[in-house]
């Protein structure tokens, strides 16, 4: 029998109702989400999820909570070395959600609360260290900022899971003035190397001296190989000078 006019609108309000109702009951969640639950505003001891999850509206409330790895920019911070230089620091932090109940019930904004704990924390950390630790100590002060982050972020069910200082940008005028000091150390290093070579030259020269004043002959012997060298670029005209030794006994015949 077909409803009747009267039945008919609320008939379709019902089905309205009823769809409604499905919608709100009847959840899918992903594999990296869990549901924090409410009933009657009480928190539910276990989270749902993952998978087809009920939730009986308006008795039962949920919250979707994302289980996978979150990356967190932190903005430029501008920090004061211990050595009172002015720089701006920006860094990445990996954290992760291991008890969602905590997340949602301990803190009001989990994402924005350990973005602002990540600024502090970075600010008063790189602030203790001086301008070269900056530069050159950076996997120490990651692994310091990571530990600080993730003791003070484990109240809300989050663990940090590495922290990465990505730049740190200096004034134009201490760039000038490390160019200079890093011109000016490679200039030393060249000096040092060049009077290390003189020196070792030096040496032997002297021990070459030396054998040449015990060996009378090892000078004649360098003599022909002038000579020879000499000769191999077709001058014209060689001079080539005499020890007095060689030609004393022609002389001494010819007086």
């Amino acid at each position: 029998m077909p409803p009747s006019p009267s039945t008919g609108p609320l008939f379709l309000a019902v089905l309205f109702v009823a769809i409604f109702f499905l919608f709100k009951w009847v959840n899918i969640l992903n594999e990296y989400e869990r549901a924090v639950t409410f009933w009657l505003g009480r928190l539910a001891p276990i989270p749902k999820g993952p998978g087809l999850t009920f939730i009986f509206w308006p008795f039962e409330t949920m919250v979707r909570v994302d289980l996978r790895t979150i990356t967190l920019e932190i903005p430029p911070q501008d920090v004061i070395s211990r050595d009172n230089v002015s720089v701006k620091v920006n860094a990445v932090v990996y954290f992760q959600v291991m008890d969602p109940s905590k997340a949602i019930v301990k803190v009001a904004n989990y994402l924005y609360a350990t973005q602002q704990l990540a600024q502090t924390t970075l600010r008063s950390i790189l602030g203790q260290a001086t301008l070269d630790e900056l530069l050159s100590e950076r996997e120490k002060l990651n692994e310091r900022l990571q530990e600080i982050l993730d003791r003070h972020s484990d109240p809300w069910g989050i663990k940090v899971t590495m922290v990465e200082v990505k730049a740190v940008d200096l004034p134009i005028e201490m760039q000038r003035a490390m160019a200079k000091q890093a011109e000016a150390e490679r200039e030393k290093r060249a000096k040092v190397i060049h009077a290390s070579g003189e020196l070792e030259a030096s040496k032997q020269l002297s021990e070459a001296a030396a054998i040449i004043g015990r060996e009378p002959a090892t000078l004649q012997l360098r003599y022909l190989q002038t000579l020879t060298e000499i000769a191999t670029e077709k001058n014209s005209t060689i001079i080539f000078p005499l020890p007095m030794d060689l030609i004393s006994a022609f002389l001494k015949k010819g007086a």
